[in-house]
């Protein structure tokens, strides 16, 4: 089995959405476009990977949403050394199809209280929803290792929230320690390298909005 050097997690630059959430009233959320801001934020990040995987080759999996794939296409990686495949498996929560402003507001609140890994939107999915299909994708991309001549490099363009199940399910994180981190900004990545011990380390952690509370404490 080739590992590869290195698993890079990219966050879409800012979207339409992030600007202004009204526009999930009338456009599909996959159909949604990066914003100048997030062309911006998304060429940076993409000066700074180039510096970083150099010669070397890489294995890009890109989300089917338009603001993924924009993004993908602002990174400006050499086309000779990428393979590049899109991933339905890393797309967003599904939050359900038409979304009234009001209501995913009020649902949000209710998340807030219910909690993020286990509250279904209307229509859509949970938190556990989209960490089974990361599951899966990740027994596909184990697979692919198993390829003699696999890149070195293995690239994600995804979600913030999928970002995080997909760093919950490699690192075996527990439901409390997911749920105390906040998504990365638009236009990050974290790198996962892999160390002379045969694991991976993430090169900086996701930021904690409040302190985990593990589910076996009674109260």
């Amino acid at each position: 089995m080739v590992r590869p050097r290195r698993i890079v997690l990219v966050r879409h630059g800012e979207s339409e959405g992030n600007a202004d959430d009204s526009v999930y009233e009338r456009e599909p959320d996959h159909a949604l476009r990066l914003t100048p801001t997030g062309r911006e934020q998304a060429s940076a990040a993409g000066g700074r990977l180039r510096e970083l995987f150099g010669a070397e080759t890489i294995s890009a999996y890109v989300s089917p949403y338009r603001r993924t794939l924009q993004t993908f296409r602002e990174l400006r990686l050499d086309p000779t050394r990428v393979r590049m495949r899109e991933e339905p498996r890393l797309r967003e929560q599904d939050w359900g199809n038409w979304q009234d402003r009001n209501d995913v507001r009020l649902q949000k609140a209710y998340r807030d209280a219910y909690g993020h890994f286990f509250y279904r939107f209307a229509q859509g999915e949970s938190g556990a929803d989209v960490y089974d299909r990361v599951g899966s994708f990740l027994e596909s991309l184990y697979r692919s290792f198993e390829a003699p001549d696999h890149p070195q490099n293995v690239l994600l363009v995804t979600h913030g929230l999928t970002m995080r199940l997909f760093c919950m399910r490699w690192f075996h994180w527990s439901v409390a320690e997911f749920e105390a981190l906040s998504n990365p900004g638009n236009g990050e990545f974290r790198v996962l390298l892999l160390g002379p011990d045969g694991r991976y380390r993430m090169d900086r952690p996701f930021e904690r909005w409040t302190t985990p509370e593990p589910y076996d404490l009674d109260g």
